[in-house]
């Protein structure tokens, strides 16, 4: 399997599980609590169930390293240099709480970089997804069309910020200088996507990620001609450490 049919079937299981996600939502659902006390819910489980499996039987080769897998200790501990990294459902807490920033996010990692991956959107239908050096492409009520960041505009950039550390004085710190149009709090990897697409400039993540959350939306980001870089000395961000924790990094699109 090439990575174009790699790409597409990421793209259809985030868009089965987006729906799966939806089903939940509308029947109702209880929220329960993981070991680190983050919020869990059937919705997590089920889409879980459904990437994880499409992925081993599509893609029996490549390993599988899922967030619920992981919690219970079931997931591979050496992968090797080529695996998927998914999240079922990026944002439980905004799910949880019945706002609508919350994603599916299922992306391949080779040699320590993400290279291609897909982010649905479940409340509001839109699908992204990208192959890093063969573009990206968004989904949503208009139709299917490729995307990519602009330049910054005149007024000044539009910045993503977390909903759960919209206070964190390390944002005006980091913004100090630049002209700055507005800044935008929602939680989960919709933020790497409205850069990825051109409707924001700048995303900072002062806070530690996992590394299911990011290595979808960021091969989205870079496929579209975005950037993502550590805050702590600027290099690449890479996948496989220990732990699976991300250092603090900034995603950005092109500069005026």
């Amino acid at each position: 399997m090439d990575d174009d049919a790699l790409l597409a079937l990421a793209t259809r299981l985030a868009d089965q599980a987006a729906a799966a996600i939806n089903a939940v939502r509308a029947a109702g659902f209880a929220v329960e609590r993981k070991t680190d006390r983050s919020p869990v819910t059937e919705a997590d489980r089920l889409a879980e169930a459904l990437i994880v499996e499409g992925l081993r039987s599509a893609a029996p080769h490549i390993p599988v390293i899922a967030e619920e897998e992981i919690e219970a200790g079931t997931a591979p501990t050496d992968p090797g240099t080529r695996f998927w990294l998914v999240d079922p459902l990026d944002g439980t807490r905004e799910f949880a709480a019945g706002r609508d920033n919350f994603t599916v996010n299922v992306g391949l990692v080779e040699d320590g970089r993400a290279v291609l991956g897909a982010v649905a959107v479940p409340a509001t239908g839109e699908l992204f997804w990208g192959r890093v050096g063969a573009g990206a492409w968004k989904r949503d009520a208009g139709g299917t069309r490729p995307i990519a960041v602009r330049a910054v505009p005149q007024q000044g950039v539009t910045v993503m910020g977390s909903h759960h550390y919209q206070d964190d004085p390390r944002m005006d710190r980091f913004l100090a200088g630049r002209r700055v149009a507005r800044v935008v709090n929602i939680g989960s990897a919709e933020k790497f996507c409205r850069v990825a697409e051109g409707s924001a400039d700048l995303y900072p993540r002062f806070g530690p990620t996992m590394e299911w959350d990011t290595a979808a939306p960021q091969a989205v980001l870079e496929a579209a001609g975005g950037t993502l870089r550590l805050l702590d000395g600027g290099g690449p961000l890479v996948y496989g450490k220990a732990g699976w924790i991300n250092a603090a990094f900034v995603c950005e699109g092109r500069q005026p």
